[in-house]
């Protein structure tokens, strides 16, 4: 509480002698009559009355050094009570070197492009960015305090060119693919930036100095924006899909299927938007990499499925929400009651989604509104009784309502404060969750300082015996200076023994105290050899909150940068000191002594500007006891056969010696006590990624994606945990632990966007998950036999069409 008080005196005292902002750079609105066709031609006559934008400044590598005349800039913008129009003309001396290549929508590979960006509010922190690559690829993206969210998109027109002497574009961006306030005249925050990526050079309209925390605090302004009006924003997107899938070890082998549903959005008023997905259907999205998880924590997996992803940063504030919750697993999955001779011949590993809704968006007086809701449906399993052979369903997980209340006030020179609620309720017996959040995040005038913090409660109702509630406290506080060449910071966390957010969010394990720093330096200038370089620094001290005992300290330190040809490095060292795990014993009260470590490692990449370019790691652990080592090696290679056709292959290589970790737990010996075994074991770890990508044009690609993962572990020497923590040999146990893990993937998606944001794709998943513990083959020996397991084949075919209010209205 003392350092919470000193830190809020210090900062007052900063505020008080800031300076005010300087001069930012301004281009006046121009309202136009006349029309303008999107085809990335330059001659409709509208775009004479444009001011120019010009005169871009170098933001890296070389910040501050002016546009060349021959790769110059010149970007225009005008409007009408429609839209907002945009073109540009991407000056180039030597034509060659434009940089180009067809990747998808929302997707920069490594193009040239230009990109637009609005903070409608000017508020200097949330803001929407339109981008266009020389083949007239689109990406668009949001901003705010969490930074850019490239999964949020819109619906917009563009198009683009080669022409002589450069690359032409046009956009046009309707007034429904943007937030603004309904003021009668308005000015915008305006910054336009411009990638030349084979020379790697980002220019800026506005100049941006890359040693200010936070672009936006640097951006010019839109001023005299006059009678523009949010519009009518509703759109639907219904779809149909269906799919035939196939599983040798399921009878019947092969099932079809056919569904619809719909995503609606619906603009409330000027400032919020309602999503709403109905009866959704993920089974085009990305495949889980699956690991052999070896740790006490549960594994955390990307979110691949779009309505999750697109437009919920506001929901990501103080980590409290993982939307992997929502369909993830039935609570009572592995602990379904059973009777006598039952036995389970149908367990549901995810619960279906009925439907989710999200409200979001911000209001004209800085105040972000953010309301979630989500219902998962009843999942039961299915039980036969082996003696009566009657079968009967048994609930894994009630009915299920997800609920998120985010209201995030900007304020000042970047600052906000934010205030979070998630609720879970289940309906029946099971338990309610509840967690609520207030956040700070404060800067000085001259955003050099920064005091952050949350404090958080969590309520698990009817949790306890006698329908009791466990009550739990959370809360993090740091300090520190986020401008400048030399930058650092110093933080607290703290969590009692009963704090748990883990029914909405993502949660390992509470009871700790942390306490951390950092120190970073930054050299941006560039020299004969390099473009620059970063130094950081960090150090962390774990305690356990209740009783208060020692954990974990460790501190490592990396030195990352660019050099002159554009490769990229990054060397690291750390150093852990002796632990106190009190979570790989698995039993409560337990502690593990596990021995200190050092870990080196590098990893070196190459311009990836060039056809054929890659990167290349090796990192190294040593502990300090039983001659334990962990090596990993890592190999990334590309190869971009044209413009069209790409071929990525990632190869991770990891091979443990003596690793030290739990096994098993061996029931009652003769002293009628559990004993908790631990092994020293052999891993190794293989997984491969192939990616093919072909894109046919702008609008219609071809992806590919193959994933093999494989992981097997030997335990050579089986140990005792005592009760102080350390271990003793005991010799072979009859349980054998050993384990050989496959998991095969493989996602192909053709995507043709026939329409205005509409969709054909057509998709085919290959599933195996093999698991034995044979662990006498080498690597292809074991990829043959996974290749002869049982597996799903899956084939779909959906179709997404968008449909838009006033396009509609226009032509009825």
């Amino acid at each position: 509480m003392k350092f919470i008080v000193l830190t809020v005196l210090v900062f007052c005292a900063m505020q008080s002698y800031a300076q005010t902002d300087t001069a930012r750079k301004k281009l006046p609105a121009v309202r136009t009559t006349q029309k303008i066709i999107i085809d990335g031609n330059l001659n409709d006559a509208a775009w004479n009355e444009a001011p120019l934008a010009g005169d871009f400044v170098e933001w890296r590598p070389n910040y501050g050094k002016k546009e060349s005349f021959e790769n110059r800039t010149e970007i225009r913008i005008l409007y009408n009570n429609d839209a907002i129009y945009i073109s540009g003309f991407c000056h180039e001396g030597v034509t060659d070197s434009i940089s180009t290549e067809l990747v998808g929508r929302d997707q920069v590979g490594v193009n040239d492009f230009v990109g637009v960006m609005f903070d409608t509010y000017n508020d200097k922190i949330n803001g929407f960015g339109y981008y266009i690559t020389p083949l007239g690829e689109q990406y668009d993206a949001k901003y705010s305090s969490n930074g850019e969210d490239g999964s949020w998109n819109s619906v917009f027109q563009s198009a683009a060119k080669l022409v002589s002497g450069g690359w032409v574009f046009e956009m046009s961006i309707p007034y429904s693919a943007i937030r603004f306030s309904k003021n009668k005249e308005q000015t915008w925050g305006l910054n336009i930036t411009r990638r030349r990526r084979k020379s790697n050079q980002q220019f800026m309209w506005s100049p941006v100095d890359p040693t200010i925390n936070n672009i936006f605090t640097q951006f010019g302004t839109w001023t005299n924006i006059v009678d523009i009006k949010p519009p009518l924003r509703l759109s639907f997107s219904p779809y149909l899909s269906t799919y035939v899938d196939n599983y040798p070890a399921n009878s019947p082998a092969t099932t079809a299927t056919i569904n619809g549903g719909m995503d609606v959005k619906y603009g409330i008023n000027q400032a919020m938007t309602l999503d709403m997905t109905l009866v959704p259907d993920f089974g085009q999205v990305q495949s889980d990499n699956q690991v052999l998880n070896l740790t006490p924590f549960e594994v955390k997996f990307n979110e691949n499925r779009t309505f999750f992803t697109e437009g919920t940063e506001l929901f990501s504030k103080g980590n409290l929400f993982y939307s992997r919750r929502i369909g993830g697993a039935p609570l009572h999955q592995y602990n379904v009651k059973l009777a006598a001779g039952d036995s389970i011949i149908k367990n549901p590993s995810a619960t279906k989604l009925i439907n989710a809704t999200k409200i979001s968006g911000r209001t004209a007086k800085s105040l972000g509104i953010g309301i979630f809701n989500a219902v998962t449906q009843a999942e039961y399993a299915t039980v036969r009784n082996n003696n009566s052979k009657e079968e009967f369903m048994a609930e894994t997980s009630p009915l299920t309502n997800y609920n998120i209340i985010v209201l995030d006030k900007s304020m000042k020179h970047n600052s906000s404060i934010s205030f979070i609620n998630t609720n879970v309720w289940r309906s029946g017996s099971d338990y309610d969750a509840n967690v609520t959040a207030g956040l700070w995040d404060l800067y000085d005038k001259k955003n050099t300082w920064n005091f952050y913090g949350k404090v958080a409660s969590s309520q698990l109702i009817g949790y306890l015996p006698g329908n009791k509630t466990l009550g739990g406290y959370n809360h993090n506080v740091g300090f520190g200076k986020v401008s400048g060449r030399f930058t650092f910071q110093a933080w607290q966390e703290l969590a009692d023994d009963k704090f748990n957010p883990g029914d909405m969010g993502y949660y390992t394990n509470n009871n700790y105290m942390d306490h951390g720093a950092y120190v970073g330096y930054r050299w941006l200038k560039p020299n004969k050899w390099r473009n620059n370089m970063y130094f950081n620094f960090n150090f962390n001290y774990s305690q356990r909150f209740a009783p208060r005992s020692y954990q974990s300290v460790t501190a490592n330190s990396n030195i990352n940068g660019q050099f002159k040809n554009l490769w990229g490095y990054y060397v690291m060292a750390s150093i852990n000191a002796a632990e106190d795990d009190y979570y790989e014993p698995r039993v409560a009260g337990k502690v593990f002594k596990r021995p200190g470590s050092w870990n080196t490692g590098f990893y070196l990449s190459s311009n990836y500007a060039k056809k054929l370019a890659g990167e290349i790691g090796f990192f190294n652990r040593f502990f300090h006891t039983n001659n334990t080592t962990a090596v990993e090696y890592n190999l990334n290679l590309r190869y971009r056969f044209n413009t069209k056709l790409s071929v990525s292959i990632n190869s991770v290589i990891e091979a443990k010696n003596n690793n030290y970790g739990f096994s098993t737990i061996l029931k009652g010996n003769s002293n009628n006590k559990d004993t908790i075994a631990f092994a020293l074991r052999r891993i190794r770890t293989v997984e491969n990624v192939m990616v093919v990508k072909y894109n046919f044009n702008n609008k219609m690609g071809l992806n590919f994606r193959m994933r093999h993962y494989w992981s097997k572990v030997d335990n050579n020497q089986f140990l005792e945990l005592n009760d102080d923590g350390s271990t003793s040999k005991i010799g072979n146990i009859s349980k054998n632990p050993n384990s050989n893990v496959n998991f095969f993937n493989i996602d192909m998606v053709y995507t043709w966007q026939f329409s205005l944001g509409s969709f054909l794709n057509i998709g085919w998943k290959n599933i195996i998950e093999a698991s034995n513990k044979d662990i006498s083959n080498p690597y292809f020996k074991n990829f043959g036999n996974t290749l002869q397991s049982n597996q799903l084949n899956s084939f779909s075919v959906k179709v997404i069409y968008f449909l838009d209010y006033l396009n509609l209205k226009k032509h009825s």
